[in-house]
């Protein structure tokens, strides 16, 4: 699978640890470096306004694309390669999901969680034919890697989805994974 175009889901906000913007911005100048562009939800604060400016500054192109009511919000980031206003979030997740080759989250919150859960999710019943990784910075993930491991030993997540999902501290490593990637079929049921 070529991979020239990523979704990277991430926080609108720093975190407490100024860390975290530095891996974020150092994940676009790695995006910029293998010349692969960003798809993201168009906005300039937090993780996502520094991956973006990372993958910018490194002469790459970011792909904008954020609701009407953020944008109105005053929240989107300026200079990006093109921008698309969605009506609401879910087309925004529609949207970002068609463009990108491969789904990839970093440090956030809930909406991070949101949008890399249905992505993930999709693969399981055929709606997402494109691979879905962690960026599992500092073992950021390592409890929801646990969980999903939990829920495949309590009989809810196949092993077949489980192996399908990626989590990796080097972007190497996701690009790695995401080259490689057959998509599995989807879920069937016993009648």
């Amino acid at each position: 699978m070529t991979i020239k175009r990523l979704a990277i889901y991430c926080g609108a906000l720093n975190g407490k640890d100024k860390h975290y913007l530095v891996a974020a911005e150092k994940i676009g100048e790695w995006l910029a470096a293998h010349q692969i562009e960003l798809v993201y939800g168009g906005g300039q604060h937090g993780l996502m306004g520094a991956v973006a400016r990372g993958t910018l500054a490194n002469g790459g192109i970011v792909h904008s694309v954020l609701t009407q009511e953020l944008y109105d919000r005053g929240v989107a980031l300026d200079g990006v390669t093109d921008r698309q206003i969605m009506p609401n979030m879910d087309r925004r997740k529609e949207k970002m999901m068609a463009m990108a080759d491969g789904m990839v989250a970093i440090p956030g919150g809930l909406g991070t969680l949101e949008e890399i859960s249905q992505a993930a999710s999709w693969v399981t019943i055929g709606d997402n034919a494109k691979p879905v990784a962690f960026y599992n910075y500092q073992g950021f993930y390592d409890e929801l890697k646990k969980q999903l491991v939990k829920m495949n030993q309590a009989g809810f997540l196949e092993d077949l989805y489980l192996n399908h999902i990626y989590f990796g501290d080097s972007m190497d490593g996701i690009l790695q994974f995401m080259e490689r990637y057959q998509v599995p079929h989807h879920r069937t049921y016993d009648k």
